[in-house]
């Protein structure tokens, strides 16, 4: 494994977690009241975003790229969250739970990661930013349409793999727009 890839890896979610626990001060975990097609919403509009702006090369209203990837980590995180915990149960997470949680899904996230680099060499590095985000598209449509699908799949991975997926991608699209 690339210790440079841990390192930067590490450093991307350090910076996502470090807004998600300030989010948490400001409004508690009201996005516990999310179903899951909300969150799905939110995703697509946050990698839609992206690819507007990708094609555009402008923001009018001021936010960038990299706090987009970083929302789309972090919607994927509470996703993650969402799908282990209904619901109807604890609605108001404390910090320290939340927190605890992120980190779980983390840990397990770049478990995949480094799986996932060694197998495929870390062909990402060598991927464009662009086709990243349309990566990301792709896999919202899927959970989408498992959604629509009542979760049922036949032969494809669940939801939580293209959650998964779209956090490591959003992870490798940092990494690749901090090194350019």
């Amino acid at each position: 494994m690339n210790p440079l890839t841990l390192k930067q890896y590490d450093e991307v979610v350090a910076k996502c977690r470090n807004i998600y626990t300030r989010k948490i001060s400001d409004y508690g975990t009201s996005w516990r009241i999310l179903r899951p097609s909300s969150l799905t919403d939110q995703l697509f509009i946050k990698a839609q975003r992206i690819r507007t702006l990708e094609e555009k090369k402008e923001s009018k209203v001021g936010e960038d790229i990299e706090g987009e990837f970083m929302g789309l980590i972090n919607y994927s995180v509470i996703g993650l969250i969402q799908l282990e915990m209904p619901g109807d149960k604890d609605l108001a997470l404390n910090k320290e739970q939340a927190s605890k949680l992120y980190d779980h899904h983390i840990d397990i996230n770049k478990s995949l990661m480094m799986a996932k680099n060694h197998d495929y060499g870390e062909a990402w590095r060598d991927m464009r930013v662009s086709s990243m985000t349309d990566l990301i598209l792709m896999k919202i449509a899927r959970i989408k349409q498992i959604e629509d699908n009542s979760g049922v799949t036949i032969i494809s991975e669940g939801i939580d793999s293209h959650y998964r997926d779209i956090i490591n991608y959003s992870i490798f699209a940092l990494i690749k727009m901090s090194e350019a």
